[in-house]
């Protein structure tokens, strides 16, 4: 078991790619590529955090920010390390980096029946706001799209 206090949250490097690649294999039916991760790097509206640990790369999180949202695209953490509290420490650095950069909502979608990432993000604060149906391939299946407003725009 890792100690959270031996874990760091720092921005994704390129030589963290590999083995972020690998956990993204072992965890989705349709894993991101090299290329994908990659690509975040060049483009300014991306933060990706990964979680490291005796320089292995344990987790990572991250969102696109666009119009003051951001849409958190991809949270995943090693089969081996998973309930240790890393996915909130990820979530919560990536909200916290998001709002450093002008966000000031942030959305995602989730599989209906990934009981522990539904918990992890209402334990941060996300509602349910609808079902994206038949979102998610291998196998199909719909998502739960949920949001996290700093503010709420109607008492503006």
């Amino acid at each position: 078991m890792t100690d959270m206090t031996d874990i760091t949250i720092r921005p994704l490097r390129d030589e963290d790619i590999p083995e972020l690649t690998e956990i993204e294999s072992e965890s989705f039916s349709m894993p991101w590529s090299a290329d994908d991760f990659r690509h975040l790097l060049e483009v300014s509206d991306a933060i990706y955090l990964v979680a490291v640990s005796d320089g292995a790369v344990l987790g990572s999180a991250g969102m696109r920010i666009i119009c003051g949202e951001g849409n958190i695209d991809n949270v995943v953490v090693r089969q081996s390390a998973r309930g240790q509290g890393i996915g909130t420490g990820l979530i919560m650095s990536l909200l916290a980096e998001g709002r450093r950069n002008g966000a000031n909502a942030f959305t995602l979608e989730v599989r209906k029946s990934n009981t522990p990432a539904i918990k992890l993000y209402e334990n941060a604060g996300f509602e349910s706001a609808g079902i994206r149906p038949n979102f998610y391939e291998r196998p199909t299946e719909d998502a739960i799209i949920y949001w996290l407003r700093d503010q709420d725009p109607t008492e503006t």
